[in-house]
Parts: C-alpha cells; structure tokens; sequence
C-alpha cells in the first residue's frame, strides 16, 4: 500500500502508531505479535466502522519487516487520558465520555463475525502457555456457561488512552478484543483495567480510580438503574475479565496476585 513509515506517534502493549501517509496511521504490530491478531482487529474495525460507530476508516494492511500494520484514517487530536492527566478535563468529565461511548457500542447490534464470549475464551485458552493454571481456565469456561449469555457489542478495553478526542468528537480506537458478551463484561474491563491495572503504573494512582467512578455511575444514570445494581451485575463476571488480562499478559508483575482473585471470585460464585 502506498506510504512510508513516518514519524512515531503513539505506542500501546501491542503496537505502535506511526505516520504513514497524508490523513493516514498505520498501527504497526509490535515483533512477535500473531499477524492474526492484526488481521482480526482490521475485520473487526471495518466492522463496527459499517456499523456507524466513531472509529477510525480502514484503509489497506501492510507487511514491514515482518510486522502486521493496519493503515488508519489519522485522527487528530489529544487523548482523552492526555486530557485528563493535564487536568484539562476533569476526572468526571473524563467518565462521562467514556460511559457515554460505552452506550454507544453497547447499543450497536454485534457484527456477526464478532467472537462471542466464550469462543474468545476458547481462543485465548488455547494459546495459553501455562500463564493460567488448568483448574481456574476449567472453571472459568464454567462460569460462563452459567451466566448470562445476552450479546452485546462490548469494546473490552475501554480506557481513556483508547479516546482520541477529535474536533469531530470522541473517537474510539484499539478494536483487538471486541467479542459480544454482556454490557457488564465490559464495565468488568472498565473496572479492572482502572482501578486494578493503571493504578499500578500511573503517576497518580487515584486520577485512574476516579474516572472509574465516575464513569461507572454515569452508565448507571444513562441505563437507568442504580450503581449499586450496576456493580452487583459486574461482580460475577470479573474472574473472566481478569483471565483474559493474564491470558494477556498485560501486567506480568501482577499476574499472581490476578490469579489470587479469579481463584477468590470463583469461589464466591460456586
């Protein structure tokens, strides 16, 4: 596809954005990564972008030294964690606008080639090279078969960093782990990546935690129920959201003590 590897603008866990032509990004899959994995977010983007959801268009795929790359539309602007951390957007506002783009995909019928919840567990399961112990991926696969099975279009990485905030409005980006699930399991992601995960690495551990918070309780307000009940129909399904973060190996230093709480979080569903 027509371009050149530009300069470096932005760089995630499994890829790097780079300029690649005029209006034009290509998110370069880190060495290593699946090409699979980059085939599979290219569908998955073309997909909800027919569907009408604020993403970015697709415009070819690339091989560079033997690194998938997706070539984007460029969208300008800061994120809305950029935002944020600058104190340019307060935490509650910040909240807001995710729980506001988190009803948006949430009211979006699934593509039909969007994994549902259990076939991307499968799918990471099978790629698993011991991270998970045995017992709590057999458990796990249980637990699922007793929950609910309503499907949704869940983003499942909903973070501030994923929301480039564009002169158009909020754009959502990083479509790897879409599957449709239940709204809850990606509130459970929300949470998890948030309050469990960003604290860890932030500079401030509780600006992640607050806009967690606030945007729990705006999706509480916007779906019309309370946050307690909210909360209540999150809790059973974070066990499956924190496998997928070791099947992922997100945060390696945190993996045991994620382990620690799917074991807890089963035990409390049995």
């Amino acid at each position: 596809m027509q371009g050149s590897l530009g300069k470096k603008i932005g760089e995630g866990a499994f890829s790097e954005a780079y300029a690649w032509a005029p209006g034009q990004v290509v998110k370069l899959f880190k060495a290593g990564v699946s090409h699979q994995l980059g085939r599979h977010e290219a569908r998955m983007i073309r997909a909800v972008h027919a569907a009408g959801l604020p993403v970015p268009a697709v415009f070819g795929e690339v091989i560079l030294d033997g690194r998938f790359g997706i070539v984007l539309q460029r969208l300008d602007g800061p994120t809305l964690w950029q935002l944020s951390r600058t104190g340019a957007v307060t935490f509650e506002r910040a909240g807001a606008i995710v729980a506001a783009l988190a009803m948006s995909v949430h009211k979006t019928p699934p593509p039909p080639e969007v994994l549902s919840l259990r076939e991307y567990m499968e799918a990471e399961l099978r790629h698993d090279d011991g991270k998970l112990p045995k017992h709590v991926a057999t458990d796990v696969l249980a637990l699922i078969e007793r929950l609910s099975s309503d499907d949704r279009l869940c983003h499942c990485d909903l973070s501030p960093g994923n929301v480039i905030m564009t002169a158009e409005g909020p754009k959502l980006v990083d479509w790897t782990f879409v599957m449709r699930a239940p709204a809850a399991v990606d509130l459970g992601f929300l949470h998890v990546i948030l309050s469990e995960l960003a604290p860890e690495i932030a500079d401030n551990p509780e600006r992640p935690r607050a806009t967690n918070a606030a945007a729990q309780s705006e999706y509480a307000r916007l779906a019309g129920t309370s946050l307690a009940e909210l909360t209540a129909a999150m809790e059973p399904y974070l066990p499956i959201v924190r496998t997928f973060v070791v099947l992922g190996n997100v945060v390696p230093s945190l993996r045991e003590r994620l382990i620690q709480r799917i074991e807890a979080g089963l035990r409390s569903e049995d």
